[in-house]
């Protein structure tokens, strides 16, 4: 095929697509192309960034594996506190803080995988993350204090 014959079938075929599809911008009308959705140049999310933070979140599960296994090794030597009140409260105290502590271990291992998918694909709705979101915070709900409630104003 002869160099001005391809240049021939380019400019035909450049001819023939009147308008040509841009991915990466936003139109040039910013009315939001009648979404009910405003266009502004203020909004932009990188993947990475995303990601990073996802990896971040999952990150502390390492500090908290850490944390965890001190306070087992600072309990190992406790022994049967039968008898013993403060070895009682002591357990009891542990135990609570073991649940509590693996809480937040696996709620930083979820919503550091959430970040990270939203991240990778960006291809979800704010409203399905905020719903994914929602759904942590309801299964990690944090219990209320013992003792009750401190007095409003301190």
């Amino acid at each position: 095929m002869a160099w001005d014959e391809w240049e021939g079938l380019k400019a035909d075929a450049a001819a023939r697509s009147s308008t040509q599809m841009q991915l990466n911008q936003y139109p040039a009308d910013p009315g939001g192309g009648g979404t009910g959705i405003p266009v502004t140049d203020s909004l932009k999310s990188e993947k990475k960034v995303w990601v990073k933070a996802g990896e971040g979140v999952t990150g502390l599960k390492a500090d908290i594996s850490k944390a965890l296994t001190g306070l087992e090794n600072g309990q190992a030597g406790l022994g049967d506190t039968t008898g013993c009140q403060t070895a009682a409260a002591q357990k009891e105290l542990y135990d609570s803080w073991k649940k509590y502590v693996g809480d937040v271990s696996a709620r930083c291992g979820e919503l550091g995988g959430l970040l990270e998918r939203s991240g990778h694909d960006l291809a979800k709705t704010d409203q399905s993350v905020l719903t994914d979101l929602d759904q942590l915070k309801v299964k990690y709900a944090d219990t209320e204090a013992v003792g009750g409630q401190a007095p409003k104003g301190r």
